[in-house]
Formats: C-alpha cells, sequence, structure tokens
C-alpha cells in the first residue's frame, strides 16, 4: 500500500481551496464510464459531421468562422456536456472547451472521476460567434437540429448543461440558471442537470461550489443508472 506524506495530503486540500470547494469530493467509480466506444455511434456521428453538416453555410456565423467545432468524446458516453459556442482558442482548433474556461471544465470532469475521452463535449451552435457575443435565437435554431441528433445518436444517462444558451435550447424557458439549477431535469426520458457556465466562473469563482453542487448531483445519476 502506497503511503501518503501529510505534505502531499496539504497539496491536495489547497488545490480544492483554489478550485472553490469547500469539501473533497468523493471519487466515482470508474465503472461509471462506458470505455469501449460503440462503432455504429462513432459512425452514426460521423455521418452526421461530415455528410449533414458537412461545411455548413446555413447561417452567417459560417462566414467569419475558421473552423466548425462539431464536438468530440466518448460516442457511447453516459455524460453529455453541452455549452453555448465556441469562442476564440476553439475556433482556431476546431475543439470544444479548450480554452482557460475549457481548462476549468476539464478539472471539474476530473474531480467527478471521469475524463474528457469518457465524456462527450459539445455546444449549442458550432461556430463562433463575433466578438465572442451570445447566438442569436436564429442561430440556435438553425444549429438545434445537429444538436438534436448528436443526443439522440449518443443516448447518454445524463445531460449537464453549462449556461442559460444551453439550458434554454434543450429545456425551453425554464427560467434563469441562477434560479433553476439545483433540479433535475428531464428531455426525451434523459435527465438534465443544468449548471453555470465555466465562463461564468472564471468571472465569478464564489459560485464554483454550486456548480460541484450540480456535479454530484450528475455523479449520483452516473452510479445509480451505470450500464
Amino acid at each position: 500500500m502506497t503511503e501518503i506524506s501529510i505534505p502531499d495530503i496539504i497539496k491536495v486540500f489547497r488545490f480544492y481551496e483554489a478550485m472553490g470547494f469547500e469539501r473533497l469530493p468523493v471519487q466515482i467509480k470508474d465503472t461509471v464510464c462506458r470505455d469501449n466506444p460503440c462503432p455504429m455511434k462513432e459512425e452514426a456521428l460521423g455521418r452526421l459531421r461530415d455528410d449533414e453538416l458537412g461545411e455548413c453555410t446555413r447561417c452567417g456565423l459560417s462566414g467569419k468562422r475558421t473552423r466548425i467545432v462539431f464536438g468530440e468524446g466518448n460516442p457511447d458516453a453516459s455524460l453529455l456536456l453541452v455549452g453555448e459556442a465556441p469562442g476564440e482558442e476553439e475556433d482556431r482548433q476546431g475543439r470544444p472547451f479548450v480554452g482557460k474556461a475549457g481548462q476549468l471544465l476539464t478539472k471539474l470532469i476530473v474531480k467527478m472521476g471521469l475524463n474528457r475521452e469518457g465524456v462527450y463535449i459539445t455546444n449549442t451552435v458550432k461556430c463562433r460567434p463575433p466578438d465572442n457575443r451570445k447566438p442569436t435565437s436564429d442561430e440556435i435554431r438553425t444549429c438545434n437540429p445537429f444538436l438534436q441528433k448528436q443526443i439522440a445518436i449518443i443516448k447518454p444517462v445524463v445531460i449537464m448543461t453549462l449556461g442559460d444558451v444551453a439550458t434554454k435550447t434543450i429545456l425551453g424557458d425554464v427560467g434563469n440558471i441562477s434560479r433553476i439549477r439545483g433540479r433535475i431535469y428531464s428531455y426525451n426520458g434523459i435527465d438534465v442537470v443544468p449548471t453555470f457556465h465555466p465562463s461564468y466562473l472564471l468571472r465569478n469563482p464564489g459560485a464554483k461550489w454550486q456548480t460541484w453542487s450540480d456535479a454530484q448531483t450528475v455523479i449520483k445519476i452516473l452510479e445509480k443508472n451505470h450500464k
């Protein structure tokens, strides 16, 4: 058995303190993660990305983007995380949540006992709005069929919506995220747990404990329903 030194324990406590957590998280069992991607789901997502979405020009965002950010992760994921829209770094790399907000999201995923490769991450719209503005209702409506198809293909156990845009796109106008988070909702029989967007947490670190509370709700759902 490996011995853990007092300095190592102190480092762990300081890490969680810096993340804004008031207590140590309980690690979720690795068996929750469906680690073996389903080839049929992978192929279906590939067709959706390459054939249906393609080099999309359905809205004005197409003329200003660098890359389409379709999403990435395990096609058979139990947990699907849905954000708002790509930012500057995401637009450059063509990958979701790789900037500062993405780094914070990755830390949260790891502290949940999971990893980015085991979950699936996408956004409500797949192209970056200019100057990182919120996507318009028309842009959301245009992109929504692709998000719906992603959800239908992946069939996650739970969806964690990050921020108002993702939450309202999936659940409808249920209210402001600060008011409606902390509860479990349903979308086509799938549990939905709304929480703050990581970019909001960068500006308001005092809200991290609320997001961790929402993450614990997700953990409980996964542990109860793991396949």
